[in-house]
């Protein structure tokens, strides 16, 4: 067999397999990404992160993302911080620029285990999202059970988000699923519940397209702090709390979304292809 190094980070519980092939190409299918993330037979974790050579000389990096399910996709914020942290460890730099499928992102240190990342501009076009068809994307017209009347948002995949009276108790492992795949999204949704839990203060959680409930979801945080904004429910700075902790997000005038909070190495050890 076959060994390759690998690195199990986190984010607020949003855990991840870090593989570096900077030096030596990971030839990653659909099935062998399944197999890394399954929990029960693999190492387990949400996503798998691959740290490549960049292909824009601007960039120290390029991180590609698979989904738990296989499939790639073009944005992760909690993965971002944690690809970051690592290369400003190796490096000694204590900002860079990371290469994604969505484009550069603009990563810094933020403090002891802390980093912040700019995610990027929150797209908010019908088109962008992406929808079926033209909708008015501050209300989406959508609905299931407790759910209804989300805001479209689009940080690099796309996001519906619903506001609520109360999260805790929202069955969003039984409602998520019908969403994320409901013909509004070609390329499915990610569906964030979000409940205002004091001045400009989000509780969210979120069911992740391809992946399922995760203990916390940075990208769906970036959404759910622009669909607030636009609302007008909080203002442009906001804390939104997930299930694996807090994240601070800055929804800039240039429609730039700051993403701040810590990352955790768990363990390292070696995969047997």
């Amino acid at each position: 067999m076959t060994a390759r190094p690998f690195i199990k980070m986190h984010g607020l519980g949003n855990d991840f397999v870090v593989v570096d092939a900077r030096d030596e190409p990971f030839l990653l299918t659909d099935d062998l990404a399944r197999a890394i993330a399954d929990r029960r037979r693999g190492v387990g974790c949400d996503q798998l992160l691959i740290i490549e050579p960049p292909s824009n000389g601007s960039a120290d990096v390029f991180m590609r993302i698979r989904n738990h399910d296989g499939g790639e996709v073009g944005a992760c914020g909690n993965g971002t911080r944690c690809v970051a942290a690592l290369v400003m460890q190796e490096t000694g730099q204590d900002r860079l620029t990371i290469e994604t499928q969505r484009g550069l992102l603009q990563a810094s240190a933020a403090g002891r285990n802390r980093v912040q990342v700019d995610m990027g501009e929150a797209l908010t076009g019908w088109r962008d999202i992406p929808l079926s068809e033209e909708r008015d994307t501050l209300h989406l017209g959508l609905a299931s059970g407790p759910l209804n009347d989300p805001v479209g948002v689009n940080m690099g995949n796309p996001h519906a988000v619903f506001f609520v009276e109360t999260v805790e108790s929202l069955p969003l492992d039984r409602l998520g699923p019908a969403l994320e795949h409901d013909p509004l999204f070609p390329e499915r949704a990610n569906i964030g519940a979000a409940e205002v839990i004091g001045p400009n203060q989000l509780r969210l959680r979120v069911w992740e397209r391809g992946v399922g409930l995760t203990q916390a979801c940075g990208s769906g945080a970036c959404a759910a702090a622009v669909a607030a904004a636009r609302r007008g429910i909080t203002g442009r700075k906001v804390e939104v709390v997930l299930d694996g902790g807090a994240l601070e997000l800055e929804w800039r005038e240039d429609s730039h979304v700051l993403m701040t909070g810590p990352v955790a190495t768990a363990f390292t050890g070696e995969l047997a292809l």
